[in-house]
């Protein structure tokens, strides 16, 4: 798929650091509870840290206690694109940022969570950069 921001890998690891370019550009995971937004309540927009594309909001974010940001929906339905995973002797779905393709996390559904979509999107702290809301 062509993604409206693309860069050779060469760039993206001079932008990112290397935590930062295991998650975002080769689809790794932060260790559970380990992420900067992982208890965060502030209010504001979640953006991609690699593009800053604007992916998720504070209204949507829920505890789940699994250890990684939860939300249960996407900032909008292009935000986000969702490709299967069959990674790790495992069927899931992985969440990727439509604007530059880079790994996010996880979309799991039906878990039970008191949630209006009963998703849980799982995405991993270091994926995302949270824009306060002015006010």
């Amino acid at each position: 798929m062509a993604y409206d921001v693309e860069k050779p890998d060469e760039q993206w690891r001079a932008e990112l650091n290397p935590a930062e370019y295991a998650v975002l550009r080769q689809a790794g995971t932060e260790p559970a509870f380990t992420g900067e937004y992982t208890n965060t309540k502030t209010k504001g927009v979640y953006s991609c840290r690699a593009c800053g594309a604007e992916l998720f909001t504070s209204d949507t974010k829920f505890e789940s206690h699994c250890g990684w940001p939860s939300f249960y929906d996407a900032r909008n339905s292009d935000a986000v694109e969702l490709l299967e995973d069959r990674s790790h002797g495992m069927v899931r779905t992985e969440v990727r940022c439509t604007r530059c393709g880079s790994h996010l996390g996880h979309l799991f559904e039906g878990e039970g969570y008191g949630t209006p979509t009963d998703q849980r999107y799982c995405i991993n702290s270091i994926s995302l950069r949270l824009v306060p809301d002015e006010g």
